[in-house]
């Protein structure tokens, strides 16, 4: 596809991106490694008509997201491991509220401060599981600036589609590698439902015929409901426990449950007669790519697959590709995450070991190689 050849910064990659996608409206609070993101639109958001604004912590940010998000503005936040945490009771806000938004989450070593320089994929549980109760959630994971370009875009699309928060999990490495990326020409872009109904007629949580989605009206434009974290009726308005509040859980859990095999996304190379497959995420799955190549090239059965949505997890695409193969090998620069994910997913199927680094430096070709021979030995 043809298009303008940059040489971006993941992090420039997804301020782009966002702008690219619609975005109007940005708050944030600074936080190494995300900084460049707000750096890049504090002075391009303006340009193109949005706003930009530090709040004064990351708990704000989070609620300003949400804020303008009710108005009709496309809004997005971008953060790291301690920011991330901050913004988790907002999120959930967010998913019972169905309020669409992307929250960007740069991953660093941690817990706490940590080692906030340092590359990890320590967020994965957090991402998911982070806020309380259950919740609709999708989260993306990016291994190149490019993918992160286009996984930007497209969590946008699934957050307006679905009305849903979605979480664009980058990691430091990804973050700051530049790459020489080419922009597409054409890209798709999705606004949230709006309501058909005159707005006396208007239930901002009644679902259209034959959908589980629905419309959403903007603050101002003459419809008047409420919005509020607690459950809720069709109308908006809160409800106690009971049926209604067990309707309306399901409802926006199984809005994304239903969509799974539209919302998975996988790569696979050499996994048909493989007896070993390196599974891999992120910047993990360069390593990873390059080392069962390297295997292979010496003659051994090893598969590379990938995923770049995290949540909602892979599992029937998981099971298809590990079908012939006697163990699936998971290497994550946390102490074992998605790992757990692949042992559910897997079952008794095959053998599921992980290999973990989280001493802030990423997991290399040569590591992966030598416990790949170790296995196979």
């Amino acid at each position: 596809m043809s298009g303008e050849v940059r040489f971006m910064q993941g992090n420039e990659a997804c301020a782009e991106a966002a702008i690219r996608a619609g975005l109007s409206f940005f708050a944030g609070y600074p936080i190494t490694p995300s900084t460049e993101i707000a750096e890049s639109l504090a002075d391009r958001l303006p340009r193109v008509g949005g706003t930009f604004i530090q709040m004064e912590d990351e708990i704000a940010s989070m609620a300003a997201v949400i804020g303008a998000s009710l108005t009709g503005a496309k809004a997005m936040t971008a953060t790291s491991g301690p920011g991330f945490s901050l913004k988790q009771e907002n999120i959930g806000y967010a998913a019972l509220a169905e309020v669409p938004c992307v929250v960007v989450n740069v991953q660093r070593m941690g817990p706490s401060t940590g080692l906030p320089t340092s590359p990890a994929q320590g967020d994965v549980m957090q991402a998911r599981w982070g806020t309380h109760g259950d919740h609709p959630i999708v989260v993306l994971s990016p291994s190149s600036v490019r993918e992160t370009y286009d996984l930007t875009i497209w969590a946008f699309n699934i957050s307006e589609r679905l009305r849903v928060p979605v979480i664009l999990l980058l990691d430091e490495i990804v973050a700051h590698m530049r790459e020489k990326i080419i922009i597409p020409e054409e890209v798709s872009i999705e606004v949230r439902p709006s309501p058909t109904t005159p707005p006396g007629e208007y239930l901002p949580y009644a679902p259209l015929p034959g959908s589980d989605i629905p419309p959403m009206a903007a603050f101002g434009d003459g419809y008047r409901y409420h919005v509020t974290g607690l459950f809720h009726s069709e109308s908006g308005m809160p409800i106690g426990k009971g049926e209604k509040a067990e309707h309306l859980l399901r409802r926006i859990c199984q809005k994304v449950e239903r969509r799974r095999a539209e919302l998975v996304r996988t790569q696979v190379e050499n996994c048909e007669d493989a007896e070993l497959i390196i599974f891999s995420y992120g910047a993990t799955a360069r390593s990873a790519l390059r080392a069962s190549r390297n295997l292979r090239g010496r003659g051994y059965r090893v598969g590379f697959a990938k995923t770049s949505v995290i949540w909602p997890f892979p599992a029937e695409a998981l099971r298809e590709i590990a079908a012939g193969a006697h163990t699936v090998l998971v290497p994550e620069m946390n102490l074992g995450q998605l790992v757990l994910e692949v042992e559910r997913a897997l079952l008794c199927q095959c053998q599921v070991l992980s290999y973990s680094r989280v001493d802030g430096e990423m997991i290399t070709p040569d590591e992966i190689e030598r416990r790949v021979l170790e296995v196979l030995s």
